[in-house]
């Protein structure tokens, strides 16, 4: 018989709720733009028309692998985000601030 959810989660021992807050957030930082999307309850459709473009445009955006800097920034703040762009140096990370 399925068990619900929350009282699963309050059996789990500690250890394995952070393990999985953890993997959580690691699957989260490497997501699509389309998951991100969908993520944030945006159909194409919708999100197409907060960003001012047609919805065939904004699938060509979400499976292009190489795009302008201000539409991806366009994109990210219409899904209700800020884009911060950092450069991972040897030296350490940078974070470039002349694409505001």
């Amino acid at each position: 018989m399925a068990q619900k959810f929350e009282k699963l989660k309050k059996e789990m021992k500690l250890e394995n709720i952070q393990k999985a807050k953890i993997k959580t957030n690691e699957m989260m930082a490497e997501m699509l733009l389309t998951e991100i999307r969908k993520e944030a309850g945006f159909t194409q459709k919708n999100l197409a028309e907060t960003m001012g473009v047609k919805q065939p445009s904004l699938s060509k955006l979400e499976s292009q692998n190489d795009m302008q800097i201000s539409t991806l920034q366009r994109l990210v703040k219409a899904l209700g985000g800020q884009l911060e762009m950092i450069a991972h140096m040897p030296t350490g990370d940078i974070r470039l601030r002349q694409f505001k």
